[in-house]
Order: C-alpha cells, then structure tokens, then sequence
C-alpha cells in the first residue's frame, strides 16, 4: 500500500523546493515518486498544511545524560558546568534508563531520525538495541594528561566499545573526548586503533574549542584548565604548550582518510578550518554546532560567517539535556536564524539533514527526499515567507 503525502511545499534537499508538491512512500516509508498536485486525483492525497523535509540528525548528543534536564545551572562557563556535571550524574540505573527513554520519544516526535551520540558508559545501550532511531555511537576516551593511566584508561573504555554490537541502525567507533582531556599518548593509541581500519567509513568526533580556557590551555599552558587540573591534584607535565590554538594539538592525530567531526567550535576560526582542510586533505570533514547548548553553558555563538566564508561542511547538534532546555533539532535551527539573520532556511536545513547524514555515514539511506531512500519525513507548521518563525514546530509524520 502506497502513502500519498501533499504539503504547502516539499524540500527534499536534494533539489529543488517543490510548491504543492506530493512524496509517494511505501508502506516502510521509502521514496517511490515526487511529483505535484496537479498529477493526482485530490481523493487519492492526505493533503497536509505545512513543509515537509527530510528527517532530522542529531549529529551530537550525550543520551546518557539526559536524567541531568535541568540539574545544572546556565551561563557558568564550561569547566564549572563540567564540574556540576560530575556532581549530579551517578544516580539509580531505573532513573537514567527511564530519562534515557523519554528522552528519545521526544526525538522521534520533533522529528529526529538518526543521532551521533557520545558514550561514556553503556546506560544508552539498552535502548539504542530496541533500533527506534538509527544511532551512531562515539565511546569516548580521555584521561585527563595522566599518561601513567592511558593504557587502563584505554582498556576501561574498551571494555564499554565491546558491549555495543554493531548493526544496520547502530554504528560505532572510538574517540577522544577533546584537545584539553587527551595526552599524546592515548591519542596515539586511538589513532593506532584508527589507522588499523582500512575503511574510510569510520567517523571520529571530537569536541573542540568550546570555551576560551581550552586555547589558553594549548597557547600559553596558562588559564582555568591549569587550574581545574591543580584542583583535582593532577599533573600538568605532559600538557603541550603549542603557542597555537586547540585544534592544532588534535589535528597532530586525527586520521586523513575517516571521516572528522568537530564538534561546538564556539571559537573556531577561518584559520582554524583553513589548517584542518589542509592537515586532512582526504578526509570529510565536518564541523557540528549544538547553539542551544552553547548559550546554556558559554552564552556565546560561534561565528557562523566563518563556516560559510571557507565552504565548510557543517552539521546541528542538540548535546545533553544537562547543557539544553530540548533535544529538538528544528529548535536549533531556530536559533541560529534568529542570531545569525544572514543565514537562511534553506543553508540551515541543510545543515540539519544530509551534512548530517553524511557525517554519520547514513547518507545512502537518510538525509534528503530521493526515490529510493527512507529518511524519514517531518511536517513543519507555522513558517513565514519560507522562514521559519518562533511558532515553527516540527512533526514526524512517517
């Protein structure tokens, strides 16, 4: 039996908007035709009011997290929200496996169809093997510059990688946290890991450059990092001083031939994405903006003109309920449009469906509005002028 879908306009992304366009589906949701009104009995159609894109990814989350909505408090800057983080995370498993489950009703309501999503331990499994949402799962490595525990670090974080069987819906891979976290030598054994994988279908995710502290760190090996670590009574030896910024002490080990997920960038410059284009020059590339998450903990933006200024790849991210208010993707977009007015719709929903597949490796299947594919489709209401408005709200329909 075939679905016969009509909206105010379809955008598949893949080309052009359609005005009083049709979508005909399968009974699975795959893509069998696209055509316009004109072309149909009006009986034959579920007629909708509205636009219809392409489902949403999620290209960075923390789904582990989510029991944390609300725990922490806004506007403290990165190193004490990690600090309230690490307070607040270790409560009843019955609790952060019933958040963890609301948590993504909510996704697949607004919308999302596929998420990148950072593990530290395997509370998200469970639900990740019910196959609801296709996942791909970043286990994530750090040991905080403490190069006489890298190994067990490294075997601790194994032990969680193994425990995620691999599936059509469920990827996975093995990252370092980010540039402030990371020694060179468990660096080194991640990017043994990766070079031993011949398969350019790896993606590896990194956070970068969220908060100025993180600079300061690589630069000068002064700031608030110095100073969270002496808290912690930890050695700070074998920090770099770099004289550059972040991104430069990760570029010495990210893989040229995977694919690299950058992730918050808040203070990611054109310089900063001119050397990583250069420093991996086959691999994809891609750059993931949580903005929601980026005022809740930094109240501050990336400057977007700088992605658009050196045509780089960028993909949304919604991070953790602990760092957003949702985990609502067409709210993100809402966000930067209304910070960022040069930006508009059409670059933006881009940004949030097949840069976003294609980050994860799902862009065979997920991503844009083509004959063949499934990717899931997604009413919008309440647009203006082909914009979107404070009353925009997004519906999965298939």
């Amino acid at each position: 039996m075939y679905h016969k879908i009509s909206a105010d306009y379809i955008y598949p992304v893949a080309s052009e908007p359609v005005q009083s366009g049709v979508i005909v589906t399968d009974e699975k949701g795959k893509i069998m035709e696209i055509s316009t009104r004109e072309k149909f009995d009006a009986v034959e159609l579920k007629i909708l009011n509205g636009t219809i894109v392409p489902g949403f990814i999620n290209t960075h989350c923390h789904l582990e997290l989510s029991h944390l909505r609300g725990k922490c408090p806004t506007g403290v800057g990165l190193i004490p929200f990690i600090s309230h983080v690490i307070k607040n995370r270790n409560v009843a498993a019955e609790i952060i496996s019933d958040a963890i489950a609301t948590a993504e009703s909510e996704m697949l309501a607004c919308g999302i169809v596929a998420v990148g999503d950072i593990s530290n331990t395997t509370d998200s499994f469970p639900q990740k093997q019910k196959n609801n949402l296709h996942y791909y799962t970043f286990v994530e490595y750090f040991d905080l510059f403490q190069e006489e525990n890298s190994e067990i670090e490294f075997e601790k974080y194994n032990a969680v990688y193994e425990q995620l069987a691999e599936t059509n819906k469920n990827k996975r891979s093995k990252v370092p946290h980010a540039p402030y976290s990371v020694s060179k030598k468990l660096f080194k054994l991640l990017s043994d890991h990766h070079a031993a994988i011949d398969s350019g279908a790896v993606t590896i995710s990194i956070h970068n450059q969220e908060t100025l502290p993180e600079n300061e760190l690589f630069q000068n090996k002064q700031g608030d990092f110095i100073s969270f670590y002496e808290r912690l009574n930890m050695d700070t030896k074998s920090i770099p001083h770099l004289n550059k910024s972040a991104i430069h002490y990760s570029l010495e080990f990210m893989s040229n031939n995977k694919r690299n997920l950058f992730v918050h960038n808040t203070l990611t410059t054109k310089e900063d994405i001119q050397n990583a284009k250069e420093k991996l020059k086959s691999s994809k590339l891609f750059w993931a903006t949580c903005p929601n998450a980026n005022l809740y903990i930094e109240n501050r933006l990336p400057n977007y003109q700088n992605f658009i200024d050196t045509n780089a790849d960028v993909t949304i991210g919604t991070d953790s309920l602990a760092s957003n208010w949702q985990s609502n993707i067409l709210e993100e977009m809402k966000t930067i449009l209304k910070y960022q007015s040069y930006l508009d719709f059409k670059t933006v929903l881009k940004w949030a469906t097949i840069n976003g597949a294609r980050a994860l490796g799902f862009e065979d299947e997920l991503g844009s509005i083509e004959i063949g594919k499934q990717p899931g489709l997604v009413l919008i209401e309440n647009m203006g002028n082909g914009n979107l408005t404070n009353q925009s709200v997004a519906k999965r329909i298939i």
